[in-house]
């Protein structure tokens, strides 16, 4: 793989989409592409959607032989790049049973920057945090924005339950609209409410989301148990990686 080195390489100022693949399917395809557009446009990169999909086709071909039942695509777009890997799902034969522990991060989001809302790749910040608080025996790291609403995880969206109802705070939030966020939100009905650490103990559930691990429950948010994950188990059955054929 040849990078040539421009702003995306100097300054992050680029775009980057990561898709489940199930025995080689692209999980919500289209849907990942649309927000890469988006990105691509805000971004002012000269790119061609069209050639990217190109792109990824001629990859994959190139390697079905080498696709496992559950890996993750990983697509970087930059003004003079654009590059396309495959590895392993990391969340492939992941132990739900007890959920994910979840720690607020002391870093706050901040709701009023541009860069929030997309996936670019000024990501340090996201997988530094992470690792910080995994060295502590975390799975996760939940941010607040500037005021002291919660908004997203390093590498997730954050929904809560409240008598088999979901809830999610809003976008303006500040944070990255995630791609499964976004189809539980239409599917499920899914309604936005700000919500804010005092706010945790009034609800009976609280699960993650992203596009390789689909659905995780989360056993606890700071120092706050959740004591059932049920409606976070019934929709894992039909939305995490192993059952999305059902997917759009």
């Amino acid at each position: 793989m040849n990078i040539q080195a421009d702003e995306g390489y100097y300054f992050g100022i680029g775009a980057f989409e990561t898709i489940a693949l199930e025995h080689g399917r692209r999980i919500l395809f289209e849907r990942h592409m649309e927000r890469l557009e988006r990105t691509v446009h805000f971004l002012g990169l000269p790119v061609r959607p069209g050639g990217v999909e190109c792109k990824i086709e001629e990859y994959l071909k190139d390697r079905e032989a080498d696709l496992s039942r559950h890996d993750a695509l990983k697509i970087v777009v930059s003004e003079k790049n654009t590059a396309v890997a495959v590895r392993r799902n990391p969340y492939a034969g992941c132990d739900e049973t007890n959920g994910f522990r979840t720690v607020y991060s002391g870093i706050r989001r901040n709701e009023t920057s541009p860069l929030i809302f997309h996936k670019t790749l000024n990501y340090a910040e996201n997988l530094l945090e992470r690792r910080r608080v995994q060295e502590l025996g975390y799975d996760e790291a939940v941010f607040l924005n500037g005021k002291g609403e919660i908004t997203e995880g390093t590498v997730s969206n954050v929904f809560f339950v409240k008598g088999h109802k979901l809830y999610t705070p809003p976008v303006s939030c500040g944070m990255l609209p995630g791609v499964m966020r976004e189809y539980l939100c239409e599917k499920y009905k899914a309604e936005e409410a700000v919500i804010r650490p005092e706010d945790v103990e009034t609800y009976d559930e609280m699960f993650l989301t992203n596009s390789l691990m689909g659905i995780m429950p989360a056993e606890s948010l700071g120092d706050h148990h959740f004591a059932t994950a049920e409606t976070t188990e019934r929709l894992r059955q039909t939305c995490c990686p192993g059952h999305f054929d059902t997917l759009p």
